[in-house]
């Protein structure tokens, strides 16, 4: 899975979560949109969403627990999942987990 993006504009500063454990740089593209590309290390999150997001997964291992849902679902390697706006998500990564995250409107 693979990506790469041509014509885009990079934040230079990082996006720092849980002190260090999870780290991303904005990329933005000519259309308005924007993605971070990401890192997190092993350990457990809480997110909150503002718009939905999909996230992908391009390598690692964790489980993520969605809004509304009652079952955690788990990836390993290569996977994608998606979260609605205003909501929050629960990870538990066991492996560090290399990510795309895509901001919709």
């Amino acid at each position: 899975m693979s990506k790469q993006f041509d014509n885009v504009s990079v934040v230079a500063k990082a996006n720092v979560y849980f002190d260090g454990a999870v780290t991303s740089r904005t990329v933005l593209f000519a259309d308005g949109s924007k993605k971070t590309l990401g890192i997190m290390m092993p350990g457990e999150y809480e997110f909150g969403t503002d718009s939905k997001e999909i996230m992908e997964i391009q390598s690692g291992e964790l489980r993520v627990l969605l809004p509304g849902e009652t079952e955690w679902k788990e990836i390993v390697g290569e996977g994608e999942f998606t979260v609605p706006a205003n909501s929050k998500f629960k990870l538990e990564v066991r492996k560090v987990t290399d990510y795309i995250c895509s901001y919709l409107p």
